[in-house]
Parts: C-alpha cells; structure tokens; sequence
C-alpha cells in the first residue's frame, strides 16, 4: 500500500478500474501517511478527513457496481486553501479571514466531487496568494522537497508540497503571476496554468480577477489532463500518440533569460537540446513588444489586488506580514489613467505575441531564473525578500500578461523546470505536446 503514495493520480485511477486498489483503503493510507508525516502541520491548513472517508466509501460501491464517475474516480488529491470547501473554512493563507466558514464548494471543487475525486484537505499558500515565494509567518511556511531551508514556490506552496511529499496523489492550486507553476518548478512537478476564464472562480478566494486562474500541480502530464477534465465535468483530452516530431518550438530570447542564474539556465539548455534530439525544432524568437506590457507588471497586478483588498485590509493591517501589506499597498497610488493606459499597452502586446508566436507549436523558457532562495534570509532582509520574488515570477507572469495557458516540467534537475506557453484556450494541444516533452525529458 505504501507504493501507492507515490503513484499517479492517472495510475491509481487504473488500479482503482482494474479491482487491484480500493478506493477507502488508498483514502486511508493517505491520511495515515498526512497523520504520521512531520511536516504535514506546514503542508495542510486542515483536513477534511470525514468528507474524504465518506468519498472514499462511495466510490468504492461505484467501482464494485462497475459505474465509475470518471479515470480518477476514488483518487485522494488535496485543494489550496483558497477554494471554498462548504462548513470547513476557508482562510486563503490569512489572519484576516480566519474563520471565515463557506456554505457552498467552489464550483471546480463540486465539479470535482462530481466526478468521484476524493477531496483530502486544504492546503496553505502565501497570504491571500500574493508571493511567488510560499514564505507565510502568519499561518505556515511549507517545505520544500529537495530543500528544507529554502523557499517551496508559491503562492500554492501547500499544494505542491503534499504531492512532493507523497502526501496527496495531485492538488489543486491557483496561478495569478506563477503561483502554480513556481512551486511546481522548485518541487520537481508538473503544473498547468489554464487560459483565464477557462475554469470558473466561483467559490474562489480572488486576488486579481483579470489574472486568477486555477490549475492542477502533478505528478504528470497525464495527470493534469485527467484534473482539468475533472474540474470541467467530463474525462480530459485524449493524449495518446503525442509525438515531438515535426513540432516547432519558440525559445523566448526576450526579458526570460535576463540575470538567470547559472543552474537554471544549464537546466534549460539541456532540455532544449533534448527535445531537439526527440524530433522538434527550436528556434530563437524576440517579441520586443513583450518588454512594455512586462514594464506594467506593478500597475495591474497590485492595482487590482489593493482595489479587492483595500477595505479588509485597511481593517486591520497588523495581520498581515508586513511584505505583503507592502505590495498590496503598492496598488494604493495607480490612478485610473494608469490602470487604463498600462492595459492599452498589454492589449498592444497581446497582438505582437500572437502574431510572432503563430505557426509555434509552444514557446519554451525557463520556469524560474533563479533558484529556491534561502528562507532564513528572505525573512531577515526585506530588500532581498522583494528582488527574490520580483525574479521569481518573472518569466512565469509572460504567460499571465499574455493571456496565455502554459505548462512547466521537470528538467531532471532539482529545482529547475522548463516552461511551455500555449496560446489561449488551446490547452488540449499544449498538454499532447507536453506529453510528448515529458517523455523526452525522462
């Protein structure tokens, strides 16, 4: 039963079909595992071990009856703490909503359950998910699987840390700026960002409404297929026969590989020359246009987060760490003329992207530049605390100022991920790609 912990969500949903794994015996080795595991009180905010065991139970009289909901009918995964969860609270990582107590599921969690995943808990994020770090002194800072005194990559730092950890068979977290695929990168997994308005936000903790998405972190591309079909309500792509032949990849020159640091950039060398040897081309490509819509970056994003957030956290900002009371406040002076010019000249972007990055099967860059920066000083030097994040997340928010969906997986080295970006609404074909990428790179 223990080989179970570190199956795939896609794997055990077979053993689940095939009569070889019940779905109440994995449940419960699963929270076993949660209940004996050291760092399980920085990985989940709180369990919802009576749902999961009822889940559990349910989808096993399924699978006997041989009426399956779905591939991963019975599968344990785990849910950021940002999605309601109805009569179990729902604080999004901050003093400032505890207790706050949902009467309903977020809409992809019900769509979820629907489909027979068994729900295990919530997991913790950085405050309110405005950090690409995972670092959070006001409820917990998650570990990091190759690591134990560096950041996990946030703001869905729980998330990737249950799967890490063998903890959850996948979860599901949110990505504004990077927050799914940070935590991803750092913790050797995979993490889709799906377009905007792909997945529904109702019943989600919000942070900047033009920007939330909600995606899965896995173990496989497989995996998140399988997830995103879930949270849609029906069974996922089709992934079979994905081949890199006669692909043709975008290697971003612009802004991506700017004071990256040497790991990183090794690591992403090495798995372009793999996908290249797998059959795809690869060529350079410069969106020039990239460069001003990155340049307002702080205008969107923290604008639309303090104009949320203003009235709650204006109530009691003693709450907050001071870091991201700083960046939520930095939105404080963005005039309405700002606002409206900085998305003039995103939309501007937009059309550049589209137009250079046509007839690409994917543009490729590295996750994150850097890698995961030591805990100890993120929390004793403010300065380093905010050029660390800012380079976190800067190669990640391309795809979110782009209106992109994208892909990042493991390289083979720790820590350091490869990003796929595919163009919006296209995630079917991003993730047969990355399929066929995640073969290549194995």
């Amino acid at each position: 039963m223990q080989n179970w912990l570190s199956m795939s969500a896609g794997a055990l949903g077979r053993g689940i079909a095939a009569g070889e794994i019940e779905p109440l015996a994995l449940t419960v080795t699963y929270l076993d595992a949660i209940d004996a595991h050291p760092e399980t009180p920085r990985i989940y905010a709180r369990l919802t071990r009576e749902r999961a065991l009822a889940e559990a139970d349910a989808a096993q009289a399924r699978a006997k009856a041989g009426r399956r909901l779905s591939p991963l009918d019975g599968v344990p995964i785990s849910w950021k703490d940002l999605f309601d969860t109805a009569g179990v609270a729902t604080e999004s990582g901050s003093a400032l909503l505890k207790g706050r107590m949902p009467e309903a599921d977020a809409v992809v969690l019900r769509n979820a359950t629907e489909m027979g995943l068994v729900c295990l808990g919530k997991t913790h994020m950085s405050e309110l998910a405005f950090s690409g770090l995972g670092l959070n002194p006001v409820t917990a800072t998650s570990p990091n699987v190759n690591d134990s005194g560096a950041a996990p990559g946030g703001s869905s730092s729980g998330a990737a840390a249950s799967v890490a950890f063998d903890l959850a068979a996948a979860a599901i977290g949110s990505d504004t700026g990077g927050s799914v695929r940070i935590p991803s990168a750092w913790n050797d997994l995979v993490g889709l960002k799906t377009t905007s308005g792909r997945l529904t936000l109702e019943g989600v903790v919000p942070l900047c409404l033009k920007f939330d998405t909600v995606g899965p972190l896995t173990r496989t591309v497989e995996d998140a297929a399988l997830l995103l079909g879930a949270m849609e309500g029906h069974k996922g792509p089709d992934l079979r026969g994905a081949t890199l032949a006669g692909r043709r990849f975008a290697a971003l020159q612009t802004s991506v590989l700017d004071d990256i640091r040497p790991e990183p950039l090794a690591a992403y060398e090495n798995a372009v020359e793999r996908l290249r040897a797998a059959g795809a081309t690869v060529e350079k490509l410069a969106v020039p246009e990239l460069e001003d819509a990155m340049a307002q970056s702080p205008v969107l994003f923290a604008a639309e987060a303090y104009g949320l957030w203003r009235d709650v956290i204006e109530a009691a900002p003693e709450k907050m760490f001071p870091q991201i009371l700083e960046r939520f406040r930095s939105g404080q002076d963005v005039t309405g003329p700002d606002y409206v010019a900085a998305w003039t000249k995103v939309d501007a972007a937009r059309a550049a992207w589209d137009a250079a990055t046509a007839g690409f099967d994917a543009v490729l860059a590295p996750t994150a530049p850097n890698l995961p920066p030591n805990l100890d000083r993120l929390g004793k030097d403010a300065d380093y605390y905010v050029t660390e994040n800012l380079l976190t997340l800067r190669n990640t928010r391309v795809g979110n100022l782009m209106g992109l969906c994208a892909l990042t997986l493991p390289t083979g080295v720790p820590s350091c991920g490869i990003m796929l970006l595919g163009a919006p609404d296209m995630e079917e074909a991003l993730l047969r790609v990355g399929v066929a990428a995640e073969a290549a790179l194995a």
